[in-house]
């Protein structure tokens, strides 16, 4: 492993050197330089791609503006795609001069691999960890019936369309989040080394609680676009960070936790690899099919307005309609209709899309969901 990070920083400090960022390139420059260490060469190509990825991390980053220092690899790992196999429940790769490294896997790690549709095309060992890399044909619905809107907020996520809306209450991610920062407020050790020590220890725990709440919603959010044959639709709000930064009139406090707390790309991320498992088609809708998700009536397209009462603060008023919608319902409502428009036009069957009055005057299945709950249901029922 400590060869393999040291041909690795050799292959970046030559790329530097020569503005080299391609994999062809950079192997042709590298890899007679690379002869000197007595390692499989299987290892000197993915050193060598491992290389090309870390040097175009550093391009897009000074693309973006970003200001970085020349990288490289800190700690020894080893990874391979070429001359490895699963024998007998251990990973065998080899180490050169015919000789060989056998490691156990676990039994979850077996159970998996029992699927014969599952591919492992690659591992990352460390010096605590051996992570594998699977790989598997995933064909996409087609009989699809329809598609569900996902609305992100920072204390719930809203899931559905016309037929029925859960709410996945996310407030205790908030509460995670403060706990933590009152927790490393209350340390006073004048010490930078162990100050640093312990808000990474409680960052990181942060981080896992957070994520096991993000994996229990997403999975269910999965699961039931999977059972219903429905395809999920995102809006674009990547940079929606810019309206809570400073001098927006908006307070601190808020701020803070819009900025800090507000975990929507994480949340979009887990959804996205595990509707991509399990063939769930995944529709983004461009800057201006989002723009009026929020702010229109989903029933008569008319611009909604809000509420001055505080008991009704999340509550719109449609004067045509003459009805209180909630905002959250009245964006997935839009949400949904809009991804399945055009999901249903790039098919060639939108008439499919189309919404008859009568459907439209009914009211939605609402539904309230706590994931916490749900993980302690679903261990139960297993």
């Amino acid at each position: 492993m400590q060869d393999y990070r040291h041909m690795t920083n050799e292959a970046i400090r030559v790329g530097l050197s020569n503005n080299a960022s391609s994999l062809k390139k950079l192997s042709l420059l590298t890899y007679k330089q690379l002869k000197k260490y007595s390692i499989p060469s299987v290892y000197k190509l993915c050193a060598i791609s491992k290389a090309v990825g870390i040097l175009a991390s550093r391009r897009k980053s000074i693309r973006r503006g970003h200001l970085t220092k020349d990288p490289y690899m800190k700690k020894p790992i080893l990874v391979s795609c070429y001359s490895f196999k699963i024998v007998n429940g251990r990973l065998c790769f080899p180490l050169g001069e015919k000789q060989f490294e056998f490691i156990p896997l676990n039994k979850h790690t077996l159970r998996m691999l029992e699927d014969q549709s599952l591919k492992v095309r690659s591992f990352l060992l460390t010096e605590t960890s051996l992570s594998l890399c699977i790989a598997k044909e995933v064909s996409e619905l087609n009989d699809l019936t329809g598609a569900i809107g996902i609305d992100r907020n920072l204390r719930n996520l809203c899931v559905g369309n016309q037929e029925s809306v859960t709410f996945y209450d996310m407030s205790k991610v908030v509460g995670i989040g403060e706990t933590t920062k009152e927790v490393i407020k209350s340390f006073k050790r004048n010490d930078v080394r162990i100050r640093k020590r312990i808000f990474s220890k409680y960052g990181e725990r942060k981080s896992e609680r957070v994520k096991r709440i993000h994996h229990i919603i997403s999975k269910n959010v999965v699961e039931n676009a999977l059972e219903k044959k429905k395809a999920i639709v995102f809006a674009d709000i990547k940079n929606i960070g810019s309206m809570y930064r400073k001098g927006n009139g908006k307070g601190k406090d808020y701020r803070r936790q819009m900025n800090n707390h507000w975990h929507y790309g994480e949340i979009k991320r887990q959804i996205e690899y595990k509707a991509q498992w399990s063939g769930v088609p995944i529709i983004h809708l461009t800057k201006s099919e989002t723009r009026g998700t929020s702010s229109n009536c989903y029933i008569c397209g008319e611009r909604l307005l809000s509420s001055t009462e505080e008991t009704k603060k999340r509550q719109l008023w449609c004067k045509k309609c003459e009805k209180w919608f909630d905002r959250d319902l009245v964006a997935v409502m839009n949400i949904s209709r809009r991804g399945w428009l055009r999901f249903s036009q790039s098919k060639g069957i939108g008439r499919e899309a189309m919404v008859s009055e009568h459907e439209r005057r009914d009211e939605p299945l609402i539904r309230i969901v706590d994931p916490m709950k749900l993980s302690s249901e679903s261990k139960k029922g297993g």
